[in-house]
Parts: structure tokens; sequence; C-alpha cells
């Protein structure tokens, strides 16, 4: 290999740090452990994970040509291994490879392995789809990496990203207990309402801003992408299976919250119980659904979940514009944020269970405390409430958390 052969990459590459915007990071960002040799970030297609590696390079690089970005859906790999330009680079003084979409490269798990443990002084981060199974690859990753998932966007990013204000991630129980002191100062400075509005249809994935009035448009075909391609690079599936999670994603897209008859759903599909659960949770590992049960989530015991949403309320703005419901909307948004950094459950009694300690009711201003009354650490979440009192916390407020 010559550097003729790379230089394509590299004038990819250079082109897209030049276009790289610092202003605005991801909640990830800092939370990162950039020292490590081998590092992983999973997430959706369309979160930032590109920007989130390409925004480290820029700033910690005073060369840039010290570290290399590429993406393996590139068709150079069609003719070239990453193999070979790996050795190159590694032999010639540059020791750091960002590696963006793994899950295009056959065999990803074995080549980084090898690189980890061929290259002494090599350091890697790659980014991959959500529905990676990391922990289960045939090549164990586990104890020779870190791993972390990047999610869409919470309200609060929103904010900052809008040049609204910036506001530091808050911890569920300071939330709880110091709700109206925290509302009374964001209102102070801005009509919150308005902006909540506005994120719950345009505002959980980055490219909302770049894609203007066609988002939703560019939202589907996202979504499309993701079955049709990032599925079967992930799991060995057919047309068919292909075909019959577009339609299972459309269902639930048309009846959610859907609290789901696994015996009629596998009617629907025409396929098998196990089958049909396991698109669910594929399903729900590309972000596309949520899946509540119980129980905390164990992928690798299929279970028949409780409740089902979308993942966030952009999707059902793209996937089904026409069966909005507010309830709906409000639930699969206290859903989304909270499982981005807490353990949820759908407990006997209310509507969310969060980390085994916390119960929550969400609704509008006439909610009442009946269904969850003289329950410890109980909560009700409104919509349309700028500021609460006692424990009636204002719904826009759980999109601080992150």
């Amino acid at each position: 290999m010559e550097y003729s052969d790379i230089k394509p990459l590299i004038d990819i590459y250079h082109r897209k740090i030049m276009t790289t915007n610092l202003t605005f990071k991801r909640y990830l960002y800092s939370k990162i452990n950039w020292k490590v040799r081998l590092l992983g970030i999973k997430g959706a297609r369309g979160v930032g994970k590109t920007t989130l590696i390409l925004q480290y390079i820029k700033e910690n690089f005073n060369n840039i040509d010290d570290a290399l970005y590429v993406s393996l859906d590139n068709l150079w790999f069609n003719n070239h291994k990453l193999e070979d330009l790996v050795e190159y680079l590694y032999s010639r003084g540059t020791h750091y490879i960002f590696l963006d979409e793994v899950h295009k490269y056959p065999n990803w798990a074995k080549a980084i392995k090898n690189f980890y443990d061929n290259y002494p002084n090599l350091n890697i981060v790659y980014t991959g789809s959500a529905m990676l199974a990391i922990d289960n690859s045939k090549t164990d990753l586990s104890r020779r990496q870190t791993i972390y998932t990047l999610n869409g966007m919470s309200f609060r990013e929103y904010l900052e990203y809008e040049g609204v204000m910036q506001i530091t991630p808050i911890n569920l129980e300071d939330l709880l207990y110091n709700h109206i002191r925290i509302a009374m100062d964001i209102c102070s400075h801005t009509v919150i309402l308005k902006h909540f509005d506005n994120y719950l249809q345009k505002g959980y994935y980055p490219y909302y801003k770049e894609a203007a009035d066609d988002y939703y448009y560019r939202l589907s075909e996202v979504t499309n992408l993701i079955i049709e391609s990032d599925l079967p690079s992930v799991e060995d599936v057919t047309f068919s299976t292909i075909q019959k999670t577009k339609k299972l994603l459309m269902v639930i897209a048309q009846n959610v919250p859907l609290e789901p008859n696994i015996a009629k759903l596998t009617t629907q599909l025409e396929t098998t119980r196990d089958q049909c659960l396991k698109m669910l949770y594929v399903l729900d590992r590309a972000h596309l659904l949520l899946l509540l049960g119980d129980k905390i989530k164990d992928y690798k015991h299929l279970t028949n979940p409780k409740k089902i949403y979308l993942n966030n309320s952009n999707l059902m703005y793209s996937l089904s514009p026409n069966n909005i419901s507010e309830g709906n909307k409000r639930e699969t948004f206290f859903a989304n944020q909270l499982n981005n950094i807490s353990d949820v459950v759908i407990p006997k009694k209310g509507d969310f269970l969060v980390d085994d300690k916390f119960l929550f009711e969400v609704g509008g201003n006439s909610k009442a405390f009946d269904q969850i009354s003289n329950i410890p650490n109980s909560y009700l979440a409104i919509a349309d409430l700028e500021i609460g009192s006692g424990n009636r916390i204002p719904l826009w407020m759980f999109g601080l958390l992150y």
C-alpha cells in the first residue's frame, strides 16, 4: 500500500475536520475516558456519534495527521482491507485511528481484537450501531474495551443547541427535591413551554436543524436504513424478516402505547412467537422502540413486554403523524428521558417505577394522586405546567437529567 492508495480517505478526513463545529458538544463528550486504548461508542443513526469523534480530534490534535478518521461504509473498503490500512499507518507513526460505522465491516470485532493485541501502542476509537450486541460477540472485546452509548438529545441539550440557555445536568433526586427553585430560575429567563413543545416535535436528533422542513422525511429514511441496512449488518436475517420487522414497527406506531398481545402480533406478521419477540427486542436495541416490563430488560432472555412505546416523540410525528395523542406523547417523553439515565419498569400501581424507588404518574393539569396516594416517593409529572408544587413536578423538567 502506498500514500496514493489512502489519499482519498485522507482528503475526506480533512474536509470533515474543517467543517466540524466545536460550539456545541453532546453530553457524552465530557464523560468519555478518551485515554483508554480501545473505546467504543454505540448509538442510533443520527444522534451525533461521528461529530463527537471529529470534535475530539479537532480539539486535541495539534497536527490532525497524527490520527486518521475513516468510515467503514466507504466504498474504498470494497477493494482495500482495513488490516492493510492499519499496518500502513502504524508503521509510519500514526497511533490513533478512529473507525466510524464498524458494523459495516465484515468480522469487525475480530479485526479490532487483532489490532489491539498486535499493535501495542495503537489507540482505537470506534462507533457502531446501537444494535451491536458487543458483549455477546464471538470475539470477546469486553475485557479489552470501554463502551459508551450515545442517546438522542435531551431537552436540556436542545435548549443549549438552540442558543436559549445553558443548564448543567440535574441529578434526579436533586430535581425531585428542589424542582420549584430550579423551575423558577429557568422560567425567569425564557418561555419554557414553547421550547418544550418544539422539542417534542423536532429536537431529539441533532440533524433536525440542517434537515429543516424535510426533517420527518429524513427521519423516516433513517428509520428505513436502520432496518434495511444496519440490521442485516448486525443480525443474520432474511429479506422476509426485514419486511416483517418494518411491518411490526408500523403496526406498533399506529397503536402506541401498546400493551402487546404477542399471539395477535404473531398472527398479523405470520411468524412465530420467538421470532416476534426477537424483532421487538431488535427494534428496542435499535432505539426505534422502547419496551418496558415489570422487570429490567434482559436481552438474553426475551420476555413479553408489558408496554411498548416508540423510542421518542419525534418518531411519532415521522411514523404516525395522524395518530398522536397528548397522553401518549407525554408518556413517551418521560419514558425516553428517564430510560436513558435510569432503570424504568412498569409497576402495579402508577405509570413508571424508576430505579426501584421513585413512582410516577404522568398526565395533564387535572391529574390527581388518586392511583398512587399514600405510596412513599410518589410523584406526578404534569404537562403544561411551568412551575410545580410539592410532589407535582412539571413534565419538561425531566428533560434536564443528562
